[in-house]
């Protein structure tokens, strides 16, 4: 029914944006941030840009930018506290910088006097490379969160702590970014000790209780998942394809329906969507991960735990495990003082998981449900400066 309701809307939206000709008439101007990088998106509103890349342990080469100070405060004596921001699933980490420079986290942070620094995870569009593996060879995407987790953040970390001397710094992610950070402060309390709090939003751990009409995809069996997709990448960034629903969503007449596709897939809260952005949200969308993550999602899916991979059979998890079963993660363990944000109308992650999840939280700091957001208001909410990202930096200034 809800997809019906989409392909009518659709349908009569088009029927509107067709000219006298009855030729549909897509031309529309594009903002200038369409298409850019993260470096470029910076650089574009004034702030200055540094590109590094890090090398992991296991050999995958990521891409990691730095905003290192605000507009105008280049001046400014002693260091800057250090933040670190993790994007979400088949985001990249323009991300954080999509809305305009008063509206986007990355900006607001370096205004503030932060040195902030922005990850990409490995088999996204720019950090799809590998010391010895090409990507036509499927060991080149045999990893999931786990490995982002165990090799992509600890790496970056280490990286940021040599380039800028501090010990410790603030950790933010965004949905499958929190699944990382949890899972790396969990496991590793070297790691731990260097974070000053770990700010989640939209937290994912939990995903029994999706509402999104979207995740019915998990129900399908592995091997047609495979079949459909194969076993390397999955929604690997493609520019050509994406233009028709850039064009689309830059259209005045046809953003409702780019709109309504994207509440149908994160939950409804339209009045706090910036349309006028809706063409660079796009285009920075999807940018590509691993079918191995997507089936590790999918093991999450209803799921009463919270375990690494499950590589098919117990031989399989005897050899990367030394265990019959993928051993648990035990949230429990974690020191790292924390702060969790909900979405009261995330169909993602909805206020269910959540409850499921504040009890392992041990060092629970601060948590909070907007009962109106959707799982997109975190990074695009036109009222997240003043709701979320103002309680943020409060934090910061009190965990220093």
């Amino acid at each position: 029914i809800p997809m019906m309701w989409l392909f009518l809307t659709a349908a009569y939206l088009m029927y509107g944006a067709l000219n006298a000709d009855g030729v549909l008439d897509l031309q529309n101007e594009v903002n200038p941030e369409v298409w850019m990088n993260a470096s470029e998106i910076i650089t574009y509103n004034g702030y200055p840009s540094e590109e590094y890349e890090v090398t992991t342990a296991d050999g995958y080469i990521l891409a990691v930018n730095r905003i290192p100070h605000g507009r105008t405060q280049a001046g400014r004596a002693g260091p800057r506290p250090v933040v670190y921001m993790q994007h979400a699933l088949f985001a990249d980490n323009a991300y954080w910088l999509e809305n305009y420079g008063n509206g986007s986290l990355g900006f607001i942070l370096a205004d503030a006097g932060y040195d902030v620094w922005m990850g990409n995870s490995r088999g996204n569009t720019w950090s799809r490379r590998h010391k010895t593996l090409s990507t036509d060879e499927e060991k080149f995407w045999a990893f999931s969160f786990d490995e982002m987790a165990k090799y992509d953040l600890p790496g970056i970390i280490d990286f940021i702590v040599k380039k800028t001397g501090q010990e410790k710094l603030y950790f933010i992610g965004h949905s499958l970014g929190t699944t990382i950070g949890f899972i790396a402060f969990s496991t590793m309390p070297e790691l731990a000790q260097r974070i000053k709090m770990n700010f989640a939003l939209g937290p994912v751990v939990s995903f029994k209780y999706p509402t999104s009409i979207f995740t019915s995809f998990f129900l399908l069996p592995n091997s047609i998942i495979k079949g459909m997709f194969g076993t390397k990448g999955f929604f690997l960034e493609n520019k050509n394809a994406k233009i028709p629903s850039i064009k689309i969503c830059n259209n005045k007449v046809l953003r409702p329906m780019c709109r309504e596709f994207m509440s149908l897939w994160a939950g409804f809260n339209k009045k706090n969507m910036n349309m006028s952005r809706l063409d660079v949200y796009m285009s920075h969308a999807p940018t590509g991960s691993s079918i191995q993550n997507i089936l590790h999602i999918k093991q999450l899916y209803r799921s009463e735990e919270f375990r690494a991979y499950d590589w098919g059979s117990e031989a399989e998890n005897m050899h990367h495990y030394n265990k019959s079963r993928p051993p648990l993660y035990d949230l429990t363990v974690m020191k790292v003082p924390t702060a969790i944000w909900a979405g009261g109308q995330d169909a993602l992650i909805t206020p269910q998981d959540v409850a499921r999840i504040l009890p392992q939280i041990s060092n629970l700091c601060y948590f909070r449900l907007f009962p109106d957001w959707n799982h997109f208001d975190f990074v695009w909410g036109l009222d997240a400066p003043r709701r979320l990202y103002s309680e943020i930096i409060s934090l910061m200034k009190e965990y220093l």
